[in-house]
Protein backbone atom coordinates (compact mmCIF):
# COMPACT_ATOMS: atom_id res chain seq x y z
CA UNK A 1 0.00 0.00 0.00
CA UNK A 2 1.08 3.58 -0.71
CA UNK A 3 -0.09 6.23 1.75
CA UNK A 4 -0.25 9.86 0.56
CA UNK A 5 -1.00 12.27 3.38
CA UNK A 6 -0.69 15.67 1.69
CA UNK A 7 -1.86 17.20 -1.58
CA UNK A 8 -0.43 15.74 -4.77
CA UNK A 9 -1.24 16.22 -8.43
CA UNK A 10 -4.17 13.92 -9.22
CA UNK A 11 -2.68 12.60 -12.47
CA UNK A 12 0.43 11.41 -10.61
CA UNK A 13 -1.75 9.76 -7.94
CA UNK A 14 -3.71 7.96 -10.67
CA UNK A 15 -0.49 6.58 -12.17
CA UNK A 16 0.29 4.96 -8.83
CA UNK A 17 -3.31 3.71 -8.46
CA UNK A 18 -2.94 1.72 -11.67
CA UNK A 19 -0.26 -0.46 -10.05
CA UNK A 20 -0.77 -0.25 -6.28
CA UNK A 21 -3.34 0.08 -3.57
CA UNK A 22 -3.26 3.80 -2.73
CA UNK A 23 -4.79 5.76 0.10
CA UNK A 24 -4.73 9.42 -0.91
CA UNK A 25 -6.18 11.74 1.72
CA UNK A 26 -4.66 15.23 2.06
CA UNK A 27 -6.60 15.73 5.31
CA UNK A 28 -4.36 13.12 6.98
CA UNK A 29 -1.74 15.83 7.39
CA UNK A 30 -3.82 17.00 10.37
CA UNK A 31 -4.45 13.46 11.66
CA UNK A 32 -1.10 12.05 12.76
CA UNK A 33 -2.90 9.46 14.91
CA UNK A 34 -4.67 8.04 11.85
CA UNK A 35 -1.38 7.97 9.95
CA UNK A 36 0.10 5.93 12.79
CA UNK A 37 -2.79 3.47 12.51
CA UNK A 38 -2.30 3.04 8.76
CA UNK A 39 1.49 2.96 8.63
CA UNK A 40 1.82 -0.73 9.56
CA UNK A 41 0.43 -1.83 6.18
CA UNK A 42 2.25 0.86 4.22
CA UNK A 43 5.14 0.10 1.86
CA UNK A 44 5.64 3.74 0.82
CA UNK A 45 4.49 7.03 2.31
CA UNK A 46 4.40 10.28 0.34
CA UNK A 47 4.41 13.56 2.31
CA UNK A 48 5.11 17.25 2.03
CA UNK A 49 6.54 19.21 4.95
CA UNK A 50 3.96 18.76 7.71
CA UNK A 51 3.45 15.02 8.14
CA UNK A 52 5.93 13.79 10.75
CA UNK A 53 7.94 10.79 9.63
CA UNK A 54 9.52 10.48 13.05
CA UNK A 55 10.84 7.64 15.18
CA UNK A 56 7.40 6.88 16.60
CA UNK A 57 5.97 6.41 13.12
CA UNK A 58 8.97 4.44 11.85
CA UNK A 59 8.80 2.07 14.82
CA UNK A 60 5.25 1.16 13.75
CA UNK A 61 6.15 0.96 10.05
CA UNK A 62 7.11 -2.70 9.78
CA UNK A 63 6.59 -2.78 5.99
CA UNK A 64 7.80 0.72 5.11
CA UNK A 65 10.44 0.72 2.39
CA UNK A 66 10.59 4.34 1.20
CA UNK A 67 9.46 7.91 1.85
CA UNK A 68 8.62 10.23 -1.02
CA UNK A 69 8.97 13.91 -0.19
CA UNK A 70 6.96 16.33 -2.35
CA UNK A 71 9.64 19.00 -1.99
CA UNK A 72 13.25 19.14 -0.88
CA UNK A 73 13.43 20.02 2.84
CA UNK A 74 13.66 17.04 5.19
CA UNK A 75 12.95 18.77 8.51
CA UNK A 76 9.89 16.59 9.17
CA UNK A 77 11.67 13.32 8.40
CA UNK A 78 13.94 11.55 10.88
CA UNK A 79 16.80 10.77 8.49
CA UNK A 80 18.79 8.71 10.99
CA UNK A 81 15.82 6.55 11.93
CA UNK A 82 15.12 5.93 8.25
CA UNK A 83 18.71 4.90 7.63
CA UNK A 84 18.71 2.57 10.64
CA UNK A 85 15.61 0.83 9.27
CA UNK A 86 16.75 0.69 5.62
CA UNK A 87 14.05 3.14 4.52
CA UNK A 88 15.01 5.15 1.45
CA UNK A 89 14.09 8.84 1.27
CA UNK A 90 13.30 10.40 -2.11
CA UNK A 91 13.16 14.23 -2.20
CA UNK A 92 11.95 16.02 -5.34
CA UNK A 93 15.31 17.65 -5.95
CA UNK A 94 15.15 20.32 -8.62
CA UNK A 95 11.45 19.99 -9.43
CA UNK A 96 10.39 23.24 -7.75
CA UNK A 97 13.61 25.22 -8.20
CA UNK A 98 12.20 27.56 -10.81
CA UNK A 99 9.10 28.36 -8.75
CA UNK A 100 11.19 29.37 -5.72
CA UNK A 101 13.64 31.32 -7.87
CA UNK A 102 10.81 33.28 -9.49
CA UNK A 103 9.34 33.99 -6.05
CA UNK A 104 12.68 35.41 -4.87
CA UNK A 105 13.18 37.64 -7.91
CA UNK A 106 9.54 38.80 -7.91
CA UNK A 107 9.76 39.67 -4.21
CA UNK A 108 13.02 41.53 -4.77
CA UNK A 109 11.43 43.64 -7.51
CA UNK A 110 8.34 44.40 -5.40
CA UNK A 111 10.38 45.39 -2.35
CA UNK A 112 12.90 47.51 -4.23
CA UNK A 113 10.31 49.26 -6.39
CA UNK A 114 7.80 49.98 -3.57
CA UNK A 115 5.12 50.81 -6.14
CA UNK A 116 2.80 47.85 -5.78
CA UNK A 117 1.30 48.22 -2.32
CA UNK A 118 -0.41 51.56 -2.82
CA UNK A 119 -3.99 50.44 -3.46
CA UNK A 120 -5.39 51.90 -0.23
CA UNK A 121 -3.82 55.30 -0.88
CA UNK A 122 -4.85 55.32 -4.54
CA UNK A 123 -8.45 54.29 -3.83
CA UNK A 124 -8.71 56.94 -1.12
CA UNK A 125 -7.76 59.61 -3.66
CA UNK A 126 -4.07 60.04 -2.78
CA UNK A 127 -1.38 60.22 -5.47
CA UNK A 128 1.81 58.86 -3.77
CA UNK A 129 3.96 59.22 -6.86
CA UNK A 130 7.25 60.34 -5.36
CA UNK A 131 7.37 57.75 -2.58
CA UNK A 132 6.53 55.00 -5.08
CA UNK A 133 9.38 55.61 -7.53
CA UNK A 134 11.69 53.02 -5.96
CA UNK A 135 14.74 51.22 -7.29
CA UNK A 136 15.63 48.93 -10.21
CA UNK A 137 17.14 45.47 -9.79
CA UNK A 138 19.61 46.05 -12.63
CA UNK A 139 23.05 46.79 -11.24
CA UNK A 140 22.13 45.64 -7.74
CA UNK A 141 23.99 42.89 -5.85
CA UNK A 142 22.14 39.68 -5.01
CA UNK A 143 23.57 37.85 -2.01
CA UNK A 144 22.71 34.15 -1.82
CA UNK A 145 23.12 32.49 1.57
CA UNK A 146 23.50 28.89 0.47
CA UNK A 147 24.37 28.07 -3.13
CA UNK A 148 22.53 24.88 -3.97
CA UNK A 149 20.30 24.17 -6.94
CA UNK A 150 17.56 26.69 -6.13
CA UNK A 151 20.08 29.44 -5.42
CA UNK A 152 21.85 28.68 -8.67
CA UNK A 153 18.58 28.97 -10.60
CA UNK A 154 17.91 32.28 -8.83
CA UNK A 155 21.39 33.41 -9.86
CA UNK A 156 20.68 32.66 -13.52
CA UNK A 157 17.53 34.80 -13.55
CA UNK A 158 19.24 37.58 -11.59
CA UNK A 159 22.20 37.77 -13.94
CA UNK A 160 19.82 37.93 -16.93
CA UNK A 161 18.34 41.03 -15.27
CA UNK A 162 21.76 42.63 -14.93
CA UNK A 163 22.39 41.87 -11.28
CA UNK A 164 25.75 41.04 -9.73
CA UNK A 165 25.70 37.81 -7.69
CA UNK A 166 27.66 36.93 -4.56
CA UNK A 167 27.18 33.83 -2.43
CA UNK A 168 28.10 32.23 0.88
CA UNK A 169 28.32 28.45 1.11
CA UNK A 170 31.14 26.88 3.15
CA UNK A 171 30.21 23.40 1.93
CA UNK A 172 31.06 24.00 -1.72
CA UNK A 173 34.68 23.46 -2.73
CA UNK A 174 36.38 26.86 -3.20
CA UNK A 175 37.79 25.54 -6.48
CA UNK A 176 34.43 24.39 -7.84
CA UNK A 177 33.36 25.66 -11.27
CA UNK A 178 30.19 26.94 -9.60
CA UNK A 179 32.11 29.98 -8.36
CA UNK A 180 32.73 31.13 -11.93
CA UNK A 181 29.23 32.67 -11.94
CA UNK A 182 29.15 34.06 -8.41
CA UNK A 183 31.69 35.69 -6.13
CA UNK A 184 32.37 33.63 -3.01
CA UNK A 185 32.15 35.73 0.18
CA UNK A 186 32.01 35.24 3.92
CA UNK A 187 28.58 35.64 5.47
CA UNK A 188 29.42 38.97 7.11
CA UNK A 189 30.88 40.40 3.90
CA UNK A 190 27.84 39.25 1.92
CA UNK A 191 25.47 40.96 4.35
CA UNK A 192 27.44 44.20 4.10
CA UNK A 193 27.54 44.44 0.30
CA UNK A 194 24.23 42.92 -0.85
CA UNK A 195 21.21 44.90 -1.99
CA UNK A 196 19.03 41.76 -2.06
CA UNK A 197 19.70 38.95 0.44
CA UNK A 198 18.07 35.58 -0.16
CA UNK A 199 18.22 32.52 2.11
CA UNK A 200 18.74 29.07 0.57
CA UNK A 201 19.86 26.86 3.45
CA UNK A 202 18.22 24.13 5.55
CA UNK A 203 17.30 24.58 9.20
CA UNK A 204 19.88 22.80 11.34
CA UNK A 205 21.51 23.36 14.73
CA UNK A 206 24.19 25.29 12.89
CA UNK A 207 21.79 27.54 10.97
CA UNK A 208 19.16 28.05 13.67
CA UNK A 209 18.82 31.81 14.28
CA UNK A 210 21.76 32.39 11.92
CA UNK A 211 20.47 35.84 10.98
CA UNK A 212 20.03 37.37 14.42
CA UNK A 213 19.94 41.04 15.40
CA UNK A 214 23.73 41.31 15.32
CA UNK A 215 23.91 39.96 11.77
CA UNK A 216 20.99 42.09 10.58
CA UNK A 217 22.84 45.20 11.74
CA UNK A 218 25.47 44.44 9.10
CA UNK A 219 22.95 44.90 6.28
CA UNK A 220 22.61 48.07 4.23
CA UNK A 221 19.64 50.24 5.16
CA UNK A 222 18.64 50.01 1.49
CA UNK A 223 18.79 46.19 1.43
CA UNK A 224 15.85 43.80 1.18
CA UNK A 225 15.76 40.32 2.69
CA UNK A 226 13.89 37.27 1.39
CA UNK A 227 13.39 33.99 3.23
CA UNK A 228 11.80 31.22 1.18
CA UNK A 229 14.01 28.53 2.76
CA UNK A 230 13.04 27.60 6.32
CA UNK A 231 11.65 29.42 9.33
CA UNK A 232 13.99 29.55 12.30
CA UNK A 233 17.02 30.54 10.27
CA UNK A 234 16.00 34.17 10.69
CA UNK A 235 15.18 35.87 14.01
CA UNK A 236 11.72 37.20 13.17
CA UNK A 237 11.54 39.53 16.18
CA UNK A 238 14.89 41.09 15.24
CA UNK A 239 13.72 41.44 11.63
CA UNK A 240 10.49 43.17 12.66
CA UNK A 241 12.52 45.58 14.80
CA UNK A 242 14.91 46.30 11.89
CA UNK A 243 11.99 46.97 9.55
CA UNK A 244 10.23 49.20 12.06
CA UNK A 245 13.39 51.25 12.58
CA UNK A 246 14.06 51.35 8.81
CA UNK A 247 17.45 49.69 9.28
CA UNK A 248 16.62 47.61 6.22
CA UNK A 249 14.36 48.56 3.33
CA UNK A 250 12.01 45.56 3.31
CA UNK A 251 11.53 41.82 3.62
CA UNK A 252 9.53 38.95 2.19
CA UNK A 253 8.86 35.91 4.37
CA UNK A 254 7.36 32.70 3.00
CA UNK A 255 8.43 30.53 5.94
CA UNK A 256 8.16 31.02 9.68
CA UNK A 257 9.45 29.56 12.93
CA UNK A 258 5.86 28.58 13.69
CA UNK A 259 3.63 27.32 10.88
CA UNK A 260 0.85 28.09 10.32
CA UNK A 261 1.74 31.59 11.47
CA UNK A 262 -0.50 32.35 14.46
CA UNK A 263 -2.28 35.63 14.99
CA UNK A 264 -0.17 36.23 18.08
CA UNK A 265 3.12 35.57 16.27
CA UNK A 266 2.03 37.71 13.31
CA UNK A 267 1.21 40.70 15.50
CA UNK A 268 4.79 42.02 15.34
CA UNK A 269 4.38 42.56 11.57
CA UNK A 270 0.95 44.21 11.71
CA UNK A 271 2.05 47.85 11.55
CA UNK A 272 4.72 47.37 8.90
CA UNK A 273 4.20 48.43 5.29
CA UNK A 274 7.59 47.18 4.09
CA UNK A 275 7.02 43.43 4.43
CA UNK A 276 5.43 40.72 2.29
CA UNK A 277 4.05 37.64 4.08
CA UNK A 278 3.04 34.49 2.21
CA UNK A 279 1.95 31.03 3.51
CA UNK A 280 4.89 28.78 2.52
CA UNK A 281 4.00 28.74 -1.17
CA UNK A 282 7.23 29.86 -2.89
CA UNK A 283 7.80 26.40 -4.33
CA UNK A 284 4.16 25.68 -5.08
CA UNK A 285 2.77 26.59 -8.49
CA UNK A 286 0.54 24.53 -10.75
CA UNK A 287 3.55 23.67 -12.87
CA UNK A 288 5.87 22.80 -10.00
CA UNK A 289 3.21 20.66 -8.30
CA UNK A 290 2.89 18.64 -11.50
CA UNK A 291 6.68 18.24 -11.79
CA UNK A 292 7.18 17.39 -8.11
CA UNK A 293 4.29 14.92 -8.06
CA UNK A 294 5.37 13.17 -11.24
CA UNK A 295 8.97 12.91 -10.06
CA UNK A 296 8.03 11.35 -6.73
CA UNK A 297 5.45 9.01 -8.30
CA UNK A 298 8.14 7.77 -10.69
CA UNK A 299 10.74 7.34 -7.92
CA UNK A 300 8.35 5.48 -5.60
CA UNK A 301 7.11 3.27 -8.43
CA UNK A 302 10.67 2.40 -9.50
CA UNK A 303 11.67 1.68 -5.90
CA UNK A 304 8.72 -0.61 -5.18
CA UNK A 305 9.04 -2.43 -8.49
CA UNK A 306 12.66 -3.32 -7.77
CA UNK A 307 12.28 -4.78 -4.29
Amino acid sequence: MILITEFMDESAVNILRERYEVIYDPSLVEKQDVVLELIGKTRAIIVRNKTLVNKMLINKASNLSCVGRLGVGLDNIDINACQENNITIYPATGANSNSVAEYVICSAMLLLRRAFQKNIEMISGSWPRQESSGLEVKGKTLGLIGYGEIAQRTKTIAKALGMKVVAFDPYIDPNSDLWKDAQKLSLDKLLKVSDVISLHIPLTEETNNLLNEKKLRLCKSSAVLINAARGGILDEDALAKSLKENRIRGAALDVFSEEPLSKEKAKKFSQLNNIILTPHIAGITKESNERVSQMIADKVDKHLSEI
